[in-house]
């Protein structure tokens, strides 16, 4: 994965260790719940309209946002020749995996837009958490260490699919539990909120980190709120819509933030 060999190690502040342990707190607090088996309702969005032969059409046609931004996204990275976008070669890594992901959550919301049903979802999820953990991953390796974030970035990948296999195994067996899932889309956002403000950043435009977080948390805020955004607008469009949307306007803004960042010189 080409690690640098020769990084220097960044000693974690008295911060970043009770943020670490803040993040075990939540695991033991996930764990010590009682399972989370999926509502029975949750593949009942508030838009069924068809569009013609599309079924679903507004939230099955709105995921073609992401495969167009996922593969912009794929476009940039392959295209380096006049201006390298990483210091060093193996950052570019996870975020291959990322925009790979992306198209792969257009590919798979698609797909299970078009008859709601769990395996459907199964598919969709095991794409977000691929390109939400190595997300995490490329973050680890611009604000803490490249050489931990390329360490880490296998077992995030372990850790996220493995939950969603989790939650799905639990689901046919009749006691679904949403708990590890749920867990690892919590716990990476606010470690990567911690290694923003905790750690220098390397390169310029950090602050479109931020903004990505927050427009998942507003896109994850209508996703919750579908059905009263669906009739707020009078049946225009609904919250679930939006948040395709939104996560889409998300990972453009990480295209921006790739394409118009500078290396930070250390004085």
């Amino acid at each position: 994965m080409n690690v640098p060999p020769h990084e220097p190690t960044v000693r974690p502040s008295p911060r970043a260790i009770g943020l670490c342990l803040l993040a075990a707190a939540l695991a033991i607090g996930a764990a010590l719940l009682p399972p989370m088996p999926q509502p029975p309702e949750y593949h009942q969005f508030a838009d069924s309209r068809a569009c013609g032969w599309l079924p679903n059409c507004l939230d099955s046609g709105s995921n073609l946002l992401f495969i167009l931004a996922g593969t912009i996204g794929l476009l940039l990275l392959g295209n380096q020749r006049r201006r390298p976008l990483f210091a060093q070669r193996g950052e570019a890594l996870p975020y291959w995996i990322f925009f790979v992901g992306i198209v792969s959550i257009g590919l798979g919301s698609g797909y299970y837009h078009l008859e709601p049903h769990n395996h459907g979802l199964m598919l969709d999820r095991l794409a977000m958490m691929l390109a939400f953990m190595a997300w995490f991953a490329a973050i680890i390796c611009e604000r803490a260490s490249v050489r931990h974030g390329l360490r880490m970035l296998p077992l995030l990948l372990v850790a996220g699919i493995g939950s969603v296999l989790y939650w799905s195994w639990t689901e046919a067996q009749g006691a679904g539990d949403l708990r590890p899932y749920l867990l690892m889309q919590a716990w990476p956002m606010i470690c990567m909120v911690a290694l923003v403000w905790l750690y220098p950043p390397r390169y310029t435009q950090g602050a479109a980190i931020v903004w990505v977080i927050a427009l998942y948390a507003l896109a994850l805020v209508f996703d919750r709120n579908d059905r009263a955004v669906f009739d707020t607008t009078g049946g225009t469009i609904s919250g679930h819509t939006i948040k395709h949307v939104l996560s889409a306007v998300a990972v453009m803004v990480v295209v921006a933030y790739l394409a118009r960042r500078k290396r930070i010189t250390q004085a």
